[in-house]
């Protein structure tokens, strides 16, 4: 094999594969990048058994072939490379090396077999829809927050996606929960995506997606089975298994008659927020909110460090009420809104609590309260 391409080129496509790789592997072929040059290209691709990432770079082939180098120590060498420079990798004979030459520099670096790299078949794809990137980082960007970190539930690992119909519109939902809150957010169902399975896209998933998606140009082509999902970013494909559990019935969690309603400046609550909760203890983070009469106090009290409060404006007309929640959950969700309001709906002290930009807004979020 021998190849020659930009630097510039090699890093970006290395930056994208070599994310999937474990800093730590007990199957030494997965700390390895696979490169495969032909046709004139370089195609790269990564695996860490669950999730494959493979990249076509456009590049000038002398000799086609396939071999396998440590994806990290790959990475940090191109990466130290100066701007500008031309990347030429070359494997030597039968001795398992390859030569990587660059200006003045020459590094000779071990390889695995190519041919001993896994491959994550993926099968029979049912359906097939094209989504624009913005649709996608929306679907992401306002519920992985909400993905839970437990192990032991591990179907809320990730983020359920689904097709349904509400109101007479068919959708496209994304949900995610860790139990304690809950973010829905929906876009207008693209065509395909009718009668897909509902999914569940595991954490690691959603994150390499979301990073690849940032300032896309064109279509992201989205393929589902039952087991697997495909996202393809022009050059840069994604194939991920998908989380083999039941996400469960979210809709019984989400308030259908909270009547009280309160509506906030959204950046003063969230700053006041964020004030106030200096003082919490780092297990609880319990902030309480007083609201009666068209005032919201905020108000935390922690035996070991003091106690702090803070009144707002607000627009609320119902019964008082005082309630608590966890002070990051309540950020996280103000960090989601996009309005420069938002709107609580709220029930009782050990109701859930529903909170959006807007009546019918496309994204929705629920938020469990605490004792304080």
């Amino acid at each position: 094999m021998k190849v020659t391409l930009e630097r510039a080129a090699l890093l970006k496509s290395l930056g994208h594969v070599h994310r999937v790789v474990e800093r730590r592997n007990t199957i030494p072929i997965l700390s390895n990048v696979l490169l495969r040059a032909g046709e004139g290209a370089l195609v790269l691709k990564a695996t860490d058994l669950d999730i494959e990432v493979t990249e076509r770079q456009p590049a000038e082939v002398g000799a086609p072939g396939a071999t396998t180098l440590p994806a990290h120590t790959l990475y940090d060498i191109v990466r130290k490379l100066p701007d500008g420079a031309q990347v030429s990798l070359e494997t030597l004979g039968e001795a398992g090396q390859l030569q990587l030459r660059s200006g003045r520099s020459r590094f000779t670096l071990q390889t695995l077999p190519d041919g001993d790299f896994p491959d994550l078949a993926a099968g029979e794809f049912t359906h097939s829809f094209a989504l624009a990137p913005a649709d996608l980082k929306k679907l992401i960007d306002k519920t992985q927050f909400a993905i839970s970190t437990e192990e032991t539930r591990y179907y809320l690992n990730g983020v359920f996606l689904h097709s349904m119909e509400a109101d007479g519109q068919r959708t496209l939902r994304a949900v995610a929960t860790d139990g304690h809150r809950l973010a829905r957010v929906e876009i207008a169902c693209p065509k395909g995506a009718e009668g897909m399975p509902g999914v569940i896209a595991p954490r690691k998933a959603v994150a390499e997606a979301q990073k690849l998606v940032e300032g896309l140009e064109g279509e992201v082509r989205v393929e589902l089975s039952t087991t697997k999902i495909r996202l393809s970013f022009g050059d840069v494909v994604l194939t991920s298994k998908l989380i083999d559990g039941t996400f469960p019935d979210y809709m019984r969690v989400i308030p259908a008659n909270n009547d009280k309603r309160l509506v906030v400046e959204r950046i003063p609550f969230a700053a006041a927020v964020d004030r106030v909760s200096t003082i919490s203890s780092e297990r609880g983070r319990a902030v309480k909110l007083a609201i009666a009469d068209g005032k919201l106090t905020l108000s935390v009290t922690n035996p070991d460090s003091g106690s702090a409060q803070e009144e707002l404006d607000v627009d609320y007309d119902a019964a008082p009420l005082d309630i608590g929640f966890n002070a990051r959950y309540l950020l996280d969700i103000l960090e989601q809104l996009d309005s420069d309001t938002a709107l609580f709906k709220l029930a009782d002290p050990g109701s859930p609590t529903l909170a959006q930009d807007r009546d019918g807004a496309s994204a929705l979020y629920v938020l469990m309260p605490m004792r304080v």
